[in-house]
């Protein structure tokens, strides 16, 4: 394996939201899914290039070792939810709340999960993708 490859599975790779526009545009025109631990933030995307994916969290979280944890936590939920969404052009933002710090993946990833299928941001969750 050279540099170059990825040693993540295939189709895990989240496409991030590169530009500091794009995450603004999100947050002033996108829907809004307010969870215990993260606000989510989606709109649709202003190309046909796919889903993108931005984490934040502010100093608001904590230090840097809170945020970093945090930030890492948020996308391994958003890596675990890229299969359910119905539209693929969309971008989607996720950014984490102080209440972030006391729980685990599994508690991050149900929550956000629950909130996001009860707001219909994609199919209720069925036996075959659930691990």
């Amino acid at each position: 394996m050279d540099s170059s490859e990825s040693t993540r599975p295939p189709g895990r790779r989240l496409r991030p939201l590169p530009l500091p526009w794009q995450f603004r545009y999100c947050y002033d025109g996108g829907r809004r899914i307010v969870t215990r631990y993260a606000v989510v933030f989606m709109r649709a995307a202003t190309d046909t290039d796919g889903l993108r994916i931005g984490v934040v969290a502010s100093r608001k979280v904590g230090g840097a070792v809170k945020r970093n944890r945090a930030r890492r936590l948020l996308r391994e939920t958003a890596r675990s939810l890229v299969p359910r969404w119905h539209n693929r052009s969309i971008w989607v933002v996720f950014v984490a709340r102080e209440s972030i710090n006391q729980r685990n993946a599994h508690d991050v990833r149900e929550d956000i999960e629950r909130a996001l299928t009860e707001n219909g941001a994609f199919a209720a969750p069925d036996e075959s993708t659930r691990k």
